[in-house]
């Protein structure tokens, strides 16, 4: 069974357990994936109210797009976990010998930036998600308004966590050129996101009267 498959109560206790998988890199998508889909329930209320109808085309677009960042961040869950494997068994190579060493180093640094891939995927995904909230929160149902406030804080502790297992890996990646352009776009997405997802949440507070 895939890890993305497993009940909330099931996926909850092997995150708890020893085992190395699913970790940080896991919660992250599926708490993206709960923050972009509050922002499908939104839009699934709003539709069809006449209220909203001048804003009818766009929330639907807004939908599409968001169940297809759903299934994307649900299956980094399974894509994470599997990309970690390789580097896990990386830890466990002999380095009794120069040549063992370097055959460690070297698998050790290809086993890195395949783990970095799901976390660098999770962090344009919930940007993805940011932005459609950012339209969401001016169209969407006023009766479903906190809701958007509870996908865009989801968004935003998912954004910043993907950030960390980028951060974890490349901080061990040699290859400097590799890190870098890693480091800056998601540094870039990050803090961008990060303050879209403030601005919405303002928003949102603004309308609830808080």
């Amino acid at each position: 069974m895939k890890i993305s498959e497993k009940t909330c109560v099931e996926f909850v206790d092997v995150l708890a357990s020893k085992s190395a998988v699913p970790g940080g890199g896991g919660a992250a998508a599926l708490v993206g994936a709960i923050g972009m889909a509050l922002g499908s329930m939104v839009c699934n209320l709003t539709i069809g109210k006449k209220k909203y109808a001048e804003y009818e085309d766009s929330v639907k677009e807004i939908l599409v797009k968001a169940g297809e960042i759903e299934e994307k961040l649900l299956s980094m869950i399974d894509e994470d976990a599997n990309n970690f494997l390789p580097l896990s068994k990386a830890y466990g190579l002999p380095t009794s010998t120069e040549k063992e060493k370097k055959i460690k180093e070297e698998t050790m640094e290809n086993a890195l930036k395949v783990a970095c891939e799901a976390p660098i995927n999770i962090v344009r995904m919930c940007f993805d998600a940011i932005k459609l909230h950012e339209d969401l929160v001016d169209k969407g149902s006023r009766l479903a308004i906190s809701d958007v406030g509870v996908g865009i804080q989801c968004l935003r502790s998912a954004i910043l966590s993907g950030q960390l297992n980028v951060v974890i890996n490349i901080n061990s990646i040699k290859d400097m050129e590799y890190v870098e352009k890693v480091r800056n776009e998601v540094n870039h997405l990050v803090e961008e996101g990060v303050k879209i997802c403030d601005e919405v949440y303002a928003k949102v507070e603004k309308a609830l009267g808080k």
